[in-house]
């Protein structure tokens, strides 16, 4: 007999996403995987848009970990979002949960405001009517749902997205060794 999978709470859910967010900025085979789970979850359009024309194949760019270990680990002290991420919720209450997502979102927020300055892809209010016009940057919007025909696409802006403006991340020294992403500590 199949039994249906249990859906996973908020907090499992918020775990999971940044345990995958982390997990997709430092290995492009776990991105590669993600992103074909993503492509086979999507909805199979009823008619194909018309084919675009395959505009010239810009060569993939090497992904250095070192960036992505350094945002994991200023997420870590000011968030310890890698201690909340790594604890094993199913035995505490809602409510403590709830409290330790708390300080999690506050450190990660301070994180996020300190090192990056961060704008809508679209301006609109989420739910409004939008347009997106032939050409559409695809790396900056997303389609979903029924996706038939050709631009002009017309439909409700369900998220506007994020791009970073600006980056601030600190200037590593040398010899810093990234991967530590927290020091263990020893109280004397």
């Amino acid at each position: 007999m199949n039994h249906p999978t249990p859906q996973p709470s908020l907090m499992q859910r918020i775990s999971l996403a940044f345990g995958a967010f982390f997990s997709i900025l430092s290995s492009p085979e776990v991105a590669a995987r993600v992103g074909r789970l993503h492509r086979d979850d999507a909805p199979a359009p009823t008619a194909a848009p018309a084919p675009a024309p395959t505009p010239a194949a810009a060569p993939l760019r090497l992904a250095t970990p070192d960036a992505a270990l350094q945002l994991l680990a200023l997420f870590q002290r000011d968030a310890r979002l890698i201690d909340f991420t790594e604890e094993d919720l199913a035995g505490y209450p809602d409510a403590d949960i709830g409290a330790a997502a708390r300080i999690v979102h506050e450190g990660c927020r301070k994180v996020l405001r300190e090192h990056f300055s961060i704008a809508p892809v679209r301006t609109e209010t989420e739910g409004s009517r939008v347009s997106v016009a032939a050409g559409f940057d695809a790396g900056a919007i997303r389609l979903t749902g029924n996706v038939v025909g050709s631009a002009p696409f017309k439909g409700s802006l369900s998220h506007r997205g994020w791009r970073a403006t600006e980056v601030r991340l600190p200037k590593l020294a040398g010899g810093h060794d990234v991967t530590v992403l927290a020091q263990a500590e020893v109280e004397l």
